[in-house]
């Protein structure tokens, strides 16, 4: 397993860019897929696309983001990947609707945002994991659900 411990740069530096493209062109840049709540970690544990296993320890000034380049050699690469981040939107029937969402919202930890009145809900697993902690909330249509923008009633 390798272990990286810095950040080489960004796949946006017009250098590191132009070699990118070279090694792109030998099928030598590898990407390693991060969620997006991975992204403020500094150590962690991963598979590339290509296969190999990885350890990043980051240093605490250091942090990834979507084009960070952890190896630049003259025969490969590694570009960081973030998938688009997805929010579940539950917009609740009435006001009371609403106050029971956020009691259950504020007691798991939700990382959550606010759209008028519909809650976002920052999706870190399944989105039926979360409905499933809201139990009757959804299930009795007091609060319609839908992923990234989409709202169903249940």
């Amino acid at each position: 397993m390798r272990v990286i411990d810095r950040i080489v740069g960004s796949r946006l530096d017009p250098e590191i860019a132009h070699r990118l493209h070279h090694l792109d062109h030998h099928h030598a840049v590898d990407i390693l897929a991060i969620d997006s709540a991975d992204m403020a970690r500094r150590r962690l544990r991963a598979t590339t696309q290509g296969g190999e296993d990885i350890a990043i320890a980051l240093p605490r000034e250091e942090t990834l983001f979507d084009g960070a380049v952890l190896i630049l050699d003259t025969d490969r690469a590694l570009v960081v990947r973030v998938g688009a981040e997805r929010w579940l939107r539950l917009a609740p029937a009435d006001k009371a609707a609403a106050l029971e969402l956020g009691y259950h919202a504020g007691n798991l930890h939700w990382r959550v945002r606010f759209d008028g009145e519909d809650l976002l809900v920052a999706l870190e697993g399944p989105p039926e994991d979360y409905l499933a902690r809201l139990g009757d909330l959804t299930a009795s249509g007091r609060v319609a659900h839908g992923v990234d923008g989409r709202t169903e009633a249940a």
